[in-house]
């Protein structure tokens, strides 16, 4: 009997779905997202094997037994702390990042640790020949008898695969490359992606069989596919970094077994990626002495403090409109920062290009690093240099006041490790911080004030 076709029409950025053409999604606002797809009646995901639907009794919660939690090392000490001390058999991971930047290196790192401790693992890739994957383990010295690797992108072969060979860990590199032969239309497309993450969340869930997704990244930084994509998987990890750079940044933005905001720190050789256990004497190490316009903060990741070096370059401009150029910083901020300035500390930053950067490509998003912008602006602008053991941590508000940030005794303890001997605070967080001693604690209420014990 002939299956009964339908025609829609998907959205290639969210996956709305429409009976017709439409040149804007009334979903996401994007023109010209619309793509034609016809889909068999039979398709749903779930079939016989091991996506199979028999319906499961339910049990009362307090009869589930929680014995000491169980999770696979990788043996790579900064992946499993992004992960929240390692893989939850089960779990499903997205990780994306820009390509070359290291995301099939990092896996393939990630399944030898494993392979070497006996466990099996199964590399699926839908980019390479199993010949291309060979050099590479070779080059990486990733070689191993419990290795295993297959070049597919069909989704039942996939499964077929898994359901054989029955591995401890899988990794799909990428999801991207994935199709259904059930739906007709191209890989990587909204409706292929989507239903082949459900097949694959279904058996990484009845299996227990962790699950790795390497996917790819938009120009806009996001994971290509709908934002529907993330909601599915348990954890999402972002590999970030310059390829012209040769340290990595591995952030964890959504984690259900662990710390978000959490990362790991590698540095790019040429054996594959080398995890840093220091990430703040790394930053640190290239720092000049006595350099106007320098200044070290500590910023929070998940729950590890790191300190980092914000350099800033105040100079006149040569045009009606003056430039800021910001890297690794929120470039609203720093501007919202040269107003108040501006205004209470009486620099004419308005006639001034800015030009910020964070020095080894980590990002900074939190606004307990404002009294540092502050700091690193002005003494670029008054071309004079800050204290070689000074620290300097707040946020700073419209009226140009500094407001109290959390885990301050956190950061001032990770600065005395690092040698730092005075730290800039917010006056409000003395009140509750333990005595640490090694290291002199000033607390400012403005950013005048702050200006003022600084220079």
């Amino acid at each position: 009997m002939k299956k009964k076709t339908k025609t829609i029409y998907c959205c290639q950025t969210c996956g709305y779905q429409a009976p017709k053409w439409m040149g804007k999604c009334p979903d996401c606002g994007t023109w010209d997202s619309f793509v034609e797809e016809r889909m068999t009646a039979s398709t749903r995901p779930g079939k016989a094997g091991l996506l199979s639907a028999a319906s499961t009794a339910p049990v009362p919660i307090d009869s589930i037994e929680l014995d000491t939690e169980y999770r696979l090392h990788t043996s790579i000490q900064e992946f499993d702390r992004v992960l929240g001390g390692g893989l939850v058999p089960g779990t499903l991971v997205l990780i994306g990042g820009d390509p070359g930047i290291g995301n099939s290196t990092l896996m393939l790192q990630a399944l030898y640790g494993l392979a070497r401790q006996g466990h099996k693992v199964l590399y699926v890739s839908g980019e390479e020949s199993i010949r291309q994957l060979r050099l590479r383990s070779k080059r990486l010295q990733t070689v191993a008898a419990d290795l295993l690797v297959v070049s597919e992108v069909e989704i039942e072969s996939i499964l077929a695969v898994i359901e054989t060979s029955k591995p401890e860990v899988l990794v799909i590199d990428s999801i991207q490359t994935m199709f259904n032969a059930e739906l007709t239309s191209a890989p990587g497309s909204v409706s292929q992606v989507r239903e082949s993450t459900v097949r694959l969340m279904l058996m990484a869930k009845k299996t227990g069989i962790p699950t790795f997704l390497v996917g790819h990244v938009t120009k806009d930084g996001a994971i290509a596919g709908p934002k529907l994509l993330e909601h599915m998987v348990d954890t999402v990890l972002y590999f970030e970094g310059d390829r012209n750079h040769i340290f990595r940044i591995l952030r964890a933005v959504k984690n259900r077994f662990g710390s978000t905001n959490e990362i790991g720190v590698f540095e790019m050789k040429a054996r594959g990626l080398e995890e840093v256990a220091n990430p703040s004497a790394v930053f640190l190490s290239e720092r000049p002495a006595g350099a106007a316009g320098s200044v070290v903060t500590a910023s929070m990741e998940g729950t590890r403090p790191i300190l980092i070096e914000l350099q800033a370059l105040a100079s006149a401009t040569n045009f009606g409109t003056p430039r800021r150029t910001i890297l690794g910083l929120d470039a609203n901020r720093v501007a919202l920062l040269a107003a108040v300035m501006e205004k209470k500390l009486g620099m004419h930053l308005m006639g001034s290009d800015i030009f910020m950067n964070v020095a080894g490509g980590v990002k900074v998003v939190e606004p307990a690093v404002d009294l540092a912008i502050v700091a690193a602006v002005a003494s670029s602008f008054l071309d004079k240099p800050i204290s070689e053991g000074t620290m300097v941590l707040g946020e700073v508000g419209l009226t140009g006041e500094v407001r109290a940030i959390g885990q301050v005794d956190t950061r001032i303890s990770e600065s005395r490790k690092m040698g730092f001997t005075r730290c800039l605070a917010p006056v409000s967080n003395l009140k509750r911080l333990p005595d640490i001693k090694g290291i002199e604690i000033m607390g400012v209420k403005t950013v005048s004030e702050a200006v003022e014990n600084l220079f």
